[in-house]
């Protein structure tokens, strides 16, 4: 199976090529179809799979879609993460693979991050969205498609609470997409406040591994590096930001002003190829 089969456009298919993916993982073979056809979605899947662009792909297609028909009123798409150090990871996959559409993106890093509220997607962390929303700097009424990503991290982050104050502030009537890496007893009361008769997909032991050799190699290299960090000195030093690529995202706007963070910070080499 090829990303045509599973109903992608040409552009974005385009921008997978290049980045250097040849097939789809099991788990997005199996969710993006779903979600193109506008189903809730239930997932369990690991770590490492492809699941993050099992979303990216078929959503930067539904925004554009929605964009470029003058008839329409837009998709407006709330992405919710554990921490925004996943926040950030969702939003170079948005400004990677939106190389051929036109996205417009908010990723709330901090309690101090401007929020453009003509965003189509909205990505931040439980805590973070009800701290601008108490604020009203965001408004999330307005949501028809919700994406939490990962449910069980959430409940690890002890965030659940927040997740619910924030379903209270959502329509009833919207797309739901949820991802968790492992089936739990303390999120199944908030998944069924936000799932409706949705499909279930589970990467079981034997599809997990298939998804393993198939990974494209920005997971991959994530899943390795984690690992690295795990192992290493604490008092690692951090990579710094480079001034010079900074100002040149800010002069000439590249990435629609979504450049991601791996070309933003110094000494960092993303193989891509």
């Amino acid at each position: 199976m090829n990303f045509a089969d599973l109903g992608l456009s040409e552009k974005t298919i385009q921008a997978i090529e290049e980045f250097g993916i040849k097939e789809p993982t099991t788990v997005q073979s199996d969710v993006i179809p779903s979600i193109l056809q506008g189903k809730d979605v239930f997932t369990i899947a690991p770590a490492g799979c492809g699941k993050t662009m099992s979303y990216v792909f078929p959503l930067i297609d539904i925004i554009s879609l929605n964009n470029a028909n003058a008839q329409s009123s837009g998709k407006n798409i709330l992405i919710i993460t554990p921490d925004s150090t996943q926040s950030v990871k969702v939003s170079d996959r948005l400004a990677v693979f939106n190389k051929y559409h036109e996205i417009n993106e908010a990723t709330i890093k901090d309690r101090d991050e401007n929020v453009d509220n003509e965003a189509n997607v909205i990505i931040g962390s439980p805590d973070l969205l009800l701290d601008v929303a108490a604020e009203g700097r965001v408004d999330l009424s307005n949501t028809n498609i919700l994406v939490v990503d990962d449910i069980n991290l959430i409940k690890k982050q002890k965030q659940l609470a927040n997740l619910e104050k924030i379903l209270e502030m959502l329509p009833a009537d919207k797309q739901n997409i949820v991802y968790t890496n492992r089936r739990s007893r303390e999120t199944q009361d908030v998944l069924d406040k936000i799932l409706k008769a949705p499909q279930e997909i589970k990467v079981d032991k034997t599809k997990e591994q298939e998804a393993e050799k198939s990974a494209p190699v920005i997971e991959k290299q994530e899943e390795q590096q984690a690992t690295k960090s795990k192992s290493s000195n604490k008092h690692m030093v951090q990579p710094k930001r480079d001034p010079e690529a900074e100002a040149l995202m800010k002069k000439y706007n590249s990435f629609n002003g979504k450049t991601p963070e791996f070309i933003l910070n110094q000494g960092i080499i993303v193989n891509i190829d």
